[in-house]
């Protein structure tokens, strides 16, 4: 019987058609398992030209029924089982595009002996697999007990196979397994290692890994710094930009600018984000859409929407990503209005909006207290654009109602979602019965969260405040027995400052920093002149029930005050003040930042976890809603 593969096999035909393939598939497939065996080790080796013809259609093919018929046209001529077309094959069935490691692993277990370069085939596509890579691990063990040593490759895969489900010991087994057969001089595979350790948060491990390699690359900085990051050493992770840039080894690239560029987002740092941003212009990194992409959102998340808008402005192409940054930056920062522009703008460009881009609308709505406006978008997403709503969109609303103290329609929204609310949405609406003093739905949040378990110390204090507000001690004495006989403790906050590049960090009665004497006497006289002005101390959350001249004097030193008074202590006067706090801004520290903005004459920026509040001549961007 002549198939379809002994005329493209010919010396005299050199084009390939998959779709002749295709047509001949099930007829050769019955003809094979009719009438010849699964497997023959006794190959018959093909010549040069055959070789290199097969190897070539096995590259070419893009569905899995064409390796079907090649590999029946092999079996029966008897070449399957040839090293070279063999790996060939399975390395085309088990790696991307095609993956099936179902019918590759049949595959590789067919043949009489593997070889180190068929088990790294295996391993490799089961380290790109989030759901069967411990299979990878499971192969690689039956490799060196079936006696065959292991080279670099081989233990790279292995050792991405652990970080996707997750196994430190067998990461440490490969590890020692590397140090036995001395592959430890393999950049690549010490970088893998590395990467390895940073996904266990093994930051020390990770750094030693990265210490042992003789000739680092800009792939190594980059996994170290992404390390710190994960490991929540995000001010180290500046100054390994800082080294990268010193050191004879290589220069940061564009993923490291991404990466730095995040960093700087989460510490506030722009002092140090603009030192990034001209090294990107230096190295002509600013031509790529995602490094500017990137640009925009750290402006914004450093609360300079201004620098963002000038990035996006510079840009020749954008995107959807693009516009969606701008608009969540511009709705981040109180710029509600010009959000919707943004929004209405790029539909004129004639891109289309993702989710991530209504959640940038409905947040610039949320954030400006655009009710009409934020029912309108919400709406029209699914009916005009076919986004369906997600929990972030949800959570939008939620704190859209809220705000114009529509509590119960935002309770009725919770409650009637298909998806199941979260956490934070519960919390966003708790906040709002905070705001509206709305006892009775206040507490029937907190059982929510009850129920979800996932109730933290800052809810009681919300729900404190709201007893306390309304003025029924004995609720505030009940929840904090509650509290003491649950154990339950509140998160130290901490607040960031920068100055001349370098973060400074603050908690509560901080007395860490270098200048301590000198922050503590800035913020007396702070207190002082703002005590002038009408500012009084709001500590309900703190002290319940005690006489007003107890309250005043014990004044509770948070870590935005002290990092507000580093900054008028170190800074000239009428420098602008910019605080990253990583919970809640409580009332007395905002009411502090806003009697200063305007008797010192200073912009105050704080970012707290829910939003960006930028003081002004005596004025908040939040209207007082956070």
């Amino acid at each position: 019987m002549k198939t379809v593969y002994s005329i493209f096999l010919s010396p005299s035909r050199h084009h390939f058609s998959p779709l002749r393939f295709h047509s001949e598939a099930a007829a050769a497939l019955e003809y094979h398992n009719q009438h010849h065996p699964l497997s023959n080790p006794n190959s018959i080796a093909p010549n040069a030209y055959q070789e290199k013809t097969i190897i070539s259609l096995t590259k070419s093919c893009t569905h899995k029924s064409h390796l079907l018929l090649i590999q029946t046209h092999l079996l029966r001529n008897f070449h399957f089982y040839n090293p070279t077309i063999f790996l060939s094959f399975l390395s085309r069935c088990a790696l991307p595009p095609l993956h099936d490691l179902s019918y590759s692993h049949k595959i590789f277990s067919q043949f009489p002996a593997p070889n180190v370069s068929l088990y790294n085939t295996m391993i490799r596509a089961y380290s790109l697999s989030n759901d069967v890579a411990k299979k990878g691990v499971l192969l690689y063990q039956e490799m060196l007990r079936s006696g065959i040593s292991p080279n670099a490759l081989t233990s790279m895969f292995a050792t991405k196979c652990c970080i996707k489900f997750g196994s430190l010991f067998s990461g440490l087994q490969i590890h020692a397994r590397i140090l036995k057969d001395g592959h430890q001089s393999d950049s690549l595979l010490l970088t893998t290692l590395m990467d390895f350790y940073s996904s266990m948060e093994k930051g020390r491990e990770a750094h030693k890994v990265f210490d042992e390699i003789s000739l680092r690359d800009t792939v190594a900085w980059n996994v170290l710094i992404s390390c710190y990051m994960r490991n929540g050493r995000t001010r180290d992770a500046l100054g390994l930009f800082d080294a990268m840039r010193n050191s004879n080894e290589c220069q940061p690239d564009e993923v490291t600018c991404l990466l730095v560029l995040q960093a700087c987002a989460g510490l506030n740092a722009l002092e140090f984000g603009e030192q990034v941003h001209n090294y990107i212009e230096e190295r002509g990194f600013h031509n790529m859409m995602n490094v500017c992409n990137s640009l925009i959102a750290m402006y914004s998340r450093c609360g300079c929407v201004e620098k963002a808008y000038d990035v996006f402005r510079g840009m020749v192409n954008r995107d959807v990503v693009t516009w969606s940054a701008m608009i969540s930056g511009l709705a981040s920062n109180g710029y509600g209005r010009d959000a919707i522009e943004a929004f209405e703008e790029m539909q004129r460009a004639g891109l289309v909006p993702d989710d991530q881009t209504f959640t940038g609308v409905l947040s610039a709505c949320s954030h400006s207290g655009l009710v009409d406006e934020g029912r309108i978008f919400f709406e029209a997403m699914k009916r005009d654009f076919g986004v369906v709503p997600n929990i972030h969109h949800y959570g939008c609303m939620v704190d859209i109602l809220g705000r114009a103290g529509l509590l119960e329609e935002a309770y009725d929204l919770v409650s009637s979602m298909r998806i199941k609310p979260d956490a934070a949405m519960w919390r966003t609406l708790l906040g709002a019965c905070r705001i509206h003093r709305h006892l009775a739905l206040g507490e029937r949040v907190i059982e929510h969260l009850i129920e979800m378990k996932a109730q933290e110390a800052g809810d009681y204090v919300l729900l404190l405040n709201i007893y306390s507000s309304v003025g029924n001690w004995e609720k505030v004495i009940e929840v904090r027995k509650l509290m003491k006989d649950k154990g339950i403790q509140t998160t130290p906050a901490s607040s960031t400052v920068e100055l001349k590049g370098q973060v400074h960090e603050f908690v509560a009665d901080d007395v860490s920093h270098p200048q301590k004497k000198k922050i503590y006497e800035t913020l007396e006289e702070i207190n002082q002149q703002l005590r002038i002005a009408g500012y009084v101390v709001e500590i309900t959350s703190d002290l319940h029930n005690v006489e007003d001249k107890s309250k005043q004097s014990a004044p509770s030193y948070h870590s935005e005050k002290l990092a507000i008074a580093f900054g008028v202590l170190a800074t000239p006067p009428g420098t602008t003040i910019r605080v990253a706090k990583d919970l809640r801004i409580c009332v007395d520290c905002h009411n502090f930042a806003k009697i200063l903005s305007a008797v010192y004459n200073r912009k105050v920026v704080i970012r707290d976890r829910n939003r960006f509040h930028h003081f002004e001549e005596g004025r908040c961007s939040c209207n007082d809603y956070w």
